[in-house]
């Protein structure tokens, strides 16, 4: 059964720091790149960070709007991927989703509504 549950979005002040998690079926997350998506109100989904599989952790790339501030990591054992957010900005507002890369299935979670405001 094909599985994504986003968690960890919230209401967070510019400046400021959240980790969103991902749970994904083994059918999706193993062996696979998985990454990060975010969709802003009005905007296409795009893509913000990606991790491939393997050992060592994982090769990591991100979008130029989030280098620096954005980690993505994952933990094969629990078929999870993380996003840790620092240096929010409002322009991090979106609704945030994990998927592998590129999306093998035509399915996505609920997402994670991230809202940076004062």
């Amino acid at each position: 059964q094909v599985q994504l549950v986003e968690s960890g979005g919230g209401l967070v002040q510019p400046g400021g720091s959240l980790r969103l998690s991902c749970a994904a079926s083994r059918s999706i997350f193993s062996l696979n790149t998985m990454g990060w998506y975010r969709q802003a109100p009005g905007k296409e989904r795009e893509l913000v960070a990606r991790i491939t599989a393997g050992t060592g952790g994982g090769v990591r790339n991100y979008a130029d709007s989030v280098k620096g501030r954005f980690t993505i990591s994952r933990d094969n054992a629990k078929n999870t991927v993380y996003l840790q957010m620092n240096s929010l900005k409002p322009e991090d507002t979106a609704v945030y989703y994990c998927n592998s890369v590129p999306v093998l299935a035509d399915y996505w979670g609920q997402g994670t509504q991230v809202t940076v405001s004062s």
